[in-house]
């Protein structure tokens, strides 16, 4: 059981960190104490805003001593609450957003090492100052952080081509739960020494250590790029596309994106200066992106392959970006679904992964499941066909309080979608991570196996329970 912090302890905190590193100011702490969704808000005793690797041990040396709970914070930009404290104003908030230094680019051995609190869309810049690429994004890349990026192992658009973030990491600094430095930063391709804790932090969620630093993989700049949006008919025709692409472009497939008309609907609505890139309605859409380094290469292929899709019936319509600033359109369009949704009112997403062949099943299936058993409900599934993980948002009947209707019903809404994921062999957390959102559902539904694992794992590295307790697991 972790303690409530004493006013001696704070004061060591405060004389440790310095003005600029602790406050307990209610304004200065309130961005930071409610989730990015707006679902969680809790308390804090104290805002720790640490310059550097070795603060970050000496504060949790001082909080393993006396039991007090750290809850570790990049950007506030996740999605399941597992950066927010609880109501209790017992836990600290540990903010690594000071951290911000970008410690070195190796541009032969095409590695980076970033502190935490490197902000992505800095380090998309950093890394093609120097003619590389980090090959991850995602729609809050303005506010997401390195570490929070490691800890939560994020996914995005790219995850077709060059996987999750974990498969982006090639080494990891982090302060474990007494204190000690993990210096795992060395990119060895090769390292046999039982257990992987690179691993292991990657997706943690900050219960397990707190990443400080990350050598991460980059790639070449992509000298050319073509993006298409094409209109499609069901989920069924965008995998057969999906397979047509892979089979005849290969690893040049780097994105490959569904949306339903509501959600490009609900962009439209919301979103200032966006328009449709195709004028006729049609029922979904498909957003294709091939990066490679000749420019007509990727066009013939790419027009080749779409003009034989529509020669077929397979496809209705297409557009191809003429240039990056038409393909930006495209992302953006694809990328403000979820502020949209938002808009939109209250909803429950779900983000999801299924194997691939069977995500069209599950987009078709389970509306109608959710609608026999909760009349009137809409659902919505976006984002990932490539890879298998599709955001799927409910929202309630047309004319209630949607507030009050998710309340009542949010929690059966969810293990109905749940269930379904997992009958198809899926996962309840595709990228956003489990946090405290999802963590009474995974005990639930998930294996005996996976989860005594998992406490054990946290048991042994964190017995006393200070790392970002309440999330994850129970």
């Amino acid at each position: 059981m972790t303690r409530t912090p004493s006013k001696p302890f704070l004061d060591r905190l405060a004389g440790l960190l310095g003005p600029k590193g602790y406050t307990t100011d209610l304004d200065s702490m309130a961005p930071w104490l409610t989730d990015w969704r707006g679902k969680y808000t809790g308390h804090a005793a104290a805002m720790l805003s640490p310059a550097s690797t070795q603060e970050v041990a000496a504060v949790v040396r001082l909080c393993a001593d006396e039991q007090v709970a750290l809850v570790p914070q990049g950007g506030n930009s996740g999605m399941v609450g597992g950066a927010t404290p609880d109501a209790t104003g017992d836990q600290l908030l540990l903010s690594l957003r000071r951290m911000n230094r970008m410690r070195s680019i190796d541009t032969a051995a095409r590695i980076a090492v970033a502190d935490a609190g490197v902000i992505l869309e800095a380090f998309h810049q950093e890394a093609l100052a120097h003619g590389l690429r980090f090959p991850l994004t995602l729609g809050g890349k303005g506010s997401a952080t390195i570490g929070g990026l490691v800890s939560t192992n994020a996914g995005g658009t790219q995850v077709l081509r060059h996987g999750t973030m974990r498969a982006l990491v090639a080494g990891i600094e982090a302060v474990l739960p007494d204190g000690s430095i993990f210096d795992g930063l060395a990119p060895l391709k090769k390292d046999n020494r039982g257990y992987d804790l690179r691993h292991l932090l990657c997706g943690a969620e900050g219960t397990l250590g707190i990443v400080t630093a990350a050598s991460l993989h980059l790639v070449p700049a992509a000298a050319a790029r073509r993006t298409a949006w094409i209109a499609i008919d069901s989920p069924e025709q965008a995998l057969i596309l999906l397979r047509q692409l892979d089979a005849s472009i290969g690893r040049e497939l780097e994105g490959f994106e569904i949306i339903p008309h509501a959600c490009l609907d609900a962009v439209l609505r919301h979103i200032p200066q966006t328009r449709a890139p195709i004028a006729a309605v049609h029922p979904w859409y498909v957003l294709a992106e091939l990066a490679g380094e000749s420019d007509q290469a990727l066009s013939d292929a790419l027009e080749r392959e779409l003009a034989a899709a529509l020669d077929a019936g397979l496809i209705r319509d297409v557009v191809i970006a003429k240039n990056d600033r038409e393909s930006d359109d495209f992302w953006r369009l694809r990328d403000s679904i979820s502020e949209a949704e938002r808009a939109e009112g209250p909803a429950l997403q779900h983000d999801v992964s299924v194997p691939v062949d069977r995500m069209p099943t599950f987009i078709a299936d389970n509306p109608a499941r959710l609608t026999a058993a909760f009349p009137g409900t809409r659902a919505l599934s976006f984002g990932h066909l490539g890879d298998g993980n599709v955001h799927h948002h409910v929202q309630p009947p047309v004319g209630v309080d949607g507030a009050a209707w998710l309340a009542e019903h949010g929690t059966a809404v969810s293990r109905l979608v749940y269930s379904h994921v997992i009958d198809l062999g899926g996962s309840i957390s595709a990228e956003h991570g489990i946090g405290q959102m999802k963590r009474d559902i995974l005990a639930e539904l998930d294996s005996p196996a996976r989860l005594a694992a998992l406490r054990g794992i946290k048991a042994g590295l964190d017995p006393a329970g200070i790392f970002n307790p309440g999330k994850l697991i129970v």
